[in-house]
């Protein structure tokens, strides 16, 4: 199986299982797919700026990772066609991760390569490089894959000032996780200035680049879920697990040229495989998590 052909298919995260019917009626080019997304989530942390005031109860819908999930939640706030705008109150809450993985899931639908990619943008602080996920997918025309930020509509660009375009995100705008990683194992930046809130350094580098290395594998975990080697703390790494991550940050930190090697790597070790439960940490307090 190619890589186009791989990301063109529904993962376990993007595939829309019995709400698959919904896809029909969509669009099939991304501008006007992007403009679906936004019409259907909220990001937790902008809702001030859409006049919402979200209650926990309301921000919990972040831990929904399946589009399957997420859907279902869709249909409970407003049973119409997700080609129908919904009012800001009746959008499901969100982050940029599921901002990325919608839009994924939809391109996958109409036979589009897509996969939501996890790093850090330059963008939101232009000192810092903020923890994100974008959306990438292949261009036929072009012969290309391009960054899409979904999450990114017309207020978020106006109070931004974004000066790029959206749907075709220059790369030095945003990181991939391996670019991430190398930059800063290479000495070119500081590992304390990738991060969010009071949240950064080589750890959490570490982790972006591990769910960047999942997501290309179709698991496109949330930002705070666990597993193998990212529940190791960097300065304890042996030089073996070092090597291998270099090895994996060289092959993940632009488009993924050699994505059966990327593959064949994920798939062999029990370091990098996303097994059958994970750790998920939410309010500060550490869960077990079964995927289903």
């Amino acid at each position: 199986m190619s890589d186009l052909t791989y990301f063109a298919q529904y993962g376990k995260m993007t595939d829309p299982g019995p709400y698959a019917h919904l896809y029909a009626e969509l669009p099939s080019d991304v501008p006007s797919l992007v403009k679906v997304v936004q019409g259907l989530i909220v990001h937790v942390f902008w809702g001030e700026s859409y006049g919402l005031h979200l209650s926990e109860e309301r921000k919990a819908e972040v831990q929904l990772r399946s589009m399957e999930r997420r859907l279902s939640r869709m249909l409970e706030l407003d049973p119409g066609p997700l080609t129908t705008p919904r009012s800001n109150e009746k959008k499901v809450v969100g982050n940029c991760r599921d901002f990325s993985l919608i839009l994924a899931s939809m391109l996958q639908s109409k036979g589009i390569p897509a996969r939501p990619r996890c790093g850090f943008a330059t963008y939101f602080d232009p000192s810092l490089y903020i923890d994100h996920w974008v959306c990438e997918y292949w261009n036929a025309a072009e012969q290309r894959w391009i960054f899409v930020d979904a999450q990114l509509d017309e207020v978020q660009q106006n109070i931004l000032k974004t000066t790029f375009n959206t749907l075709d995100v220059p790369r030095d705008q945003f990181l991939v996780g391996g670019a991430a990683w190398k930059m800063c194992r290479g000495g070119q930046a500081n590992p304390d200035h990738f991060g969010i809130f009071d949240m950064h350094g080589m750890d959490f580098v570490k982790g972006d680049f591990l769910r960047d290395v999942a997501a290309l594998n179709k698991m496109e975990l949330l930002p705070w879920d666990c597993w193998g080697i990212i529940l190791t703390e960097y300065e304890t790494l042996p030089p073996d697990d070092l090597s291998m991550l270099d090895q994996l940050a060289d092959l993940t930190a632009k488009d993924v040229p050699e994505f059966d090697t990327v593959r064949k790597i994920y798939e062999s070790d029990p370091r990098l495989r996303v097994g059958d439960s994970i750790q998920s940490y939410v309010n500060g307090s550490m869960e077990h998590i079964a995927l289903r």
